[in-house]
């Protein structure tokens, strides 16, 4: 077996676990079945976290002429402020499936994955060593052989069905239509740019670029007569009409397809050398960018974790730390999800209680809340109680803000110094110089700044996602690594360099 890893699905969820593991240097082949790029894909949005972390990569600033930001977030459309939630936080950015998808394969490519096309997996096979990937092309079939495979192929997953991982949930009944659209500066579709609850469902529509919108229609308790078959523009006409009385009117479609409103989680994420990811691993009623970003974060918090795995030094228990962290977060995204539906529909009934809602978002406290649940900034990860013994700061297991810092070299920001995809020890004690971890130094960056009044530590210790392992009091005497600094760095990092260590 090589110490390739195989990713199966080139989506957001994929691509991005393609650049993580690239950069690290790990062999990615990322295989896909659809014959190229296509502009047929549904998502619209990323959250404010999943902004932060392509801005911890460098990416933003290649996505970002495709998109714009988008100060606001909603719970069930109905809206909240986010710019009157404190402290620093980034906002939701639109972008196109389309263009995100260009942008991370472009990046993922140019970091040595190898992209693909045309390749469908048909039959795995597992050892303790690695796995043997089965594949068919148009040249005929093709055995890939790799150390880990990762399922990033999408709610009807062939890795998760080939790996025997069961997907329990639930399909409600629902009919959701999604595409782009030509129409004309006078089109009445225009009319309904936003979005929209009807006694049926939904509606959406949004520009896309001049004379092109995207639209989205959503019914409650219906069912497609067949949910495999082409979308024809007749059937997005009657659903507009069963919505509003609304006519579609002259309107030439350039893709149209489905969406649903199932909510399923894979019982685990894992299976010996083979893992989930993104859609494949979780599936909700995608609201707000919440689908396609709850992926990416997946690939971020499992990337660097299978690249220290293939490398040799991960410490006992590192992949399964994946599932434990993100196995909720998914879940959460399920249970809330849910629960804007219900806030949905049927809208006559649930009327008095959106309005009671739109009330209390008047406050301050539930508006934060509710923000803070869209754009995942409540996410917190558990850290190890055999890592923390006894020592606990409010900073453990969170993500920082990305706040600009003064280092010997010059101005720079949180994120920069992450662009490497390392752990990073950054030091705000002052004094001559920063703690040196020669043991680590193959794997954690160390970095003197100028304390920070957005950062309440003397020193932290970030994982190459960005979350804190490890915080040390401000006011702390500038010392030695204390023994809770080095329990970090063995679990999360792994032991130090034998050499190092001597």
């Amino acid at each position: 077996m090589t110490d390739t890893v195989i990713i199966a699905g080139a989506g957001p969820t994929g691509l991005m676990l393609a650049h993580e593991l690239a950069l690290q240097r790990v062999p990615v082949v990322v295989v896909e079945r659809r014959p190229g790029p296509t502009d047929a894909l549904p998502g619209m949005a990323i959250n404010a976290t999943v902004v932060d972390l392509l801005h911890q990569r460098g990416l933003m600033d290649h996505v970002g002429e495709y998109g714009f930001e988008f100060p606001r977030a909603h719970f069930a459309q109905i809206w909240l402020d986010p710019v009157r939630v404190p402290g620093r936080h980034g906002y939701n950015f639109v972008i196109s499936q389309t263009n995100l998808v260009r942008v991370l394969a472009e990046r993922a490519a140019k970091q040595g994955a190898e992209i693909r096309w045309e390749r469908e997996v048909v039959d795995l096979a597992q050892d303790d060593a690695g796995v043997r990937v089965t594949v068919r092309s148009p040249g005929g079939q093709e055995v890939l052989t790799g150390r880990f495979l990762v399922g990033c192929d999408g709610p009807e997953s062939a890795v998760r069905r080939l790996a025997g991982i069961d997907f329990p949930g639930q399909d409600l009944p629902f009919l959701g239509i999604v595409g782009d659209l030509e129409v004309g500066e006078d089109h009445p579709l225009l009319a309904y740019l936003g979005a929209g609850e009807f006694p049926g469902g939904l509606l959406t529509v949004g520009p896309l670029e001049p004379g092109v919108v995207r639209i989205a229609t959503a019914e409650f308790d219906l069912r497609p007569a067949d949910r495999t078959a082409p979308v024809t523009t007749d059937e997005l006409r009657d659903s507009i009409r069963r919505l509003d009385g609304a006519e579609l009117g002259d309107a030439t479609p350039r893709w149209l397809g489905r969406w649903d409103a199932a909510t399923r989680q894979a019982d685990r994420y894992r299976e010996g050398n083979v893992l989930l990811a993104g859609d494949a691993a979780h599936v909700h009623f995608p609201l707000g960018g919440q689908s396609m970003s709850t992926g990416i974060e997946d690939a971020v918090n499992l990337g660097w974790k299978l690249a220290a795995t293939v490398h040799g030094h991960a410490p006992v228990g590192l992949l399964d730390s994946y599932q434990a962290e993100r196995y909720p977060v998914a879940a959460r995204a399920g249970r809330t999800t849910l629960a804007q539906m219900v806030l949905l529909h049927p809208l006559g009934h649930v009327a008095p209680l959106r309005e009671l809602l739109s009330e209390m978002v008047e406050l301050d406290e539930v508006n934060e809340f509710l923000v803070k649940l869209a754009y995942a900034l409540d996410v917190d990860y558990p850290v190890p109680a055999d890592q923390v013994a006894g020592e606990t700061h409010p900073l453990l297991g969170r993500r920082l803000p990305d706040v600009p810092l003064r280092t010997g070299a010059g101005e720079t920001s949180l994120a920069e110094l992450l662009h490497a995809g390392r752990g990073l020890l950054l030091d705000l004690a002052g004094g001559a110089g920063p703690l040196a971890l020669p043991g680590w130094d193959d794997r954690v960056d160390v970095v003197a700044a100028a304390p920070s009044d957005e950062i309440d530590a003397a020193r932290v210790l970030l994982r190459p996602d960005g979350r804190v392992a490890w915080a040390q009091p401000t006011g702390t005497d500038r010392t030695e690594p204390t023994e809770g600094l080095g329990r970090a760095l063995a679990t999360w990092f792994g032991p130090a360099r034998a050499s190092a260590a001597g």
